[in-house]
């Protein structure tokens, strides 16, 4: 859980070059990414061996913005237009349900549980972030939001056949992972490191409107 906004100073203050890579997100609770990791479980196993990086179950998260690198000296006004947002979107109820891909099942680089809610709060809540974050967000706008939790990535270049995965993945396409209440936000920092990204949440902010 990362700190809340007032509590919190840039990490980088002493380097004006230096940059974080970031991204806003939901953080899911334990429960559910246990029900995910059992569903993870069985697409690896139905998967040809190496050619997907699985995402570890302690970093199961729901992204709303990925922004990239940000200047460190430019985090302390992203948090206060995120902090903005927040405190004026109600929390959300959501539930985890399915197994899917971006951007298709037939060229597949990511495996992914949906995520959702049933009154449209959780694209509400994205679309007012993703305006209040564009000015800190070097990553270019990002596609049509559709709410996940990434499983796992596809590596570059993979040749083996994936029908027993995409068989797998059907029969768990309605497989329901859980409800959860939404109260907090977060900024996360992501590191790249040879075992897959490491995900550090740096500020919490609560919904409170």
């Amino acid at each position: 859980m990362g700190k809340k906004w007032q509590d919190w100073t840039p990490m980088a203050d002493d380097n004006p070059s230096a940059f974080l890579r970031l991204f806003v997100a939901l953080a899911v609770p334990l429960d559910v990414r246990k029900e995910i990791k059992r569903a993870q479980g069985q697409l690896r196993r139905a998967a040809p061996p190496g050619i997907i990086r699985w995402a570890r179950p302690e970093q199961f998260h729901l992204t709303l913005n990925f922004l990239g690198d940000v200047p460190a000296v430019q985090v302390a006004a992203l948090e206060q237009s995120v902090s903005g947002v927040c405190s004026g979107c109600p929390a959300l109820q959501l539930f985890g349900r399915g197994i899917g891909f971006f951007p298709n099942a037939k060229n597949p680089r990511v495996i992914w549980s949906g995520a959702g809610d049933k009154d449209g709060q959780l694209a509400e809540l994205h679309r007012k972030l993703d305006a209040a974050v564009q000015p800190f967000a070097p990553a270019g706008k990002p596609e049509r939001f559709t709410g996940h939790i990434t499983v796992g990535r596809f590596k570059p270049g993979r040749h083996a056949a994936i029908d027993k995965l995409l068989e797998r993945a059907a029969s768990l396409s309605s497989r329901h992972f859980g409800d959860w209440p939404a109260g907090t936000v977060e900024t996360v920092r992501s590191e790249l490191a040879s075992m897959g990204a490491i995900h550090t949440p740096l500020v919490s902010f609560p919904l409170a409107g």
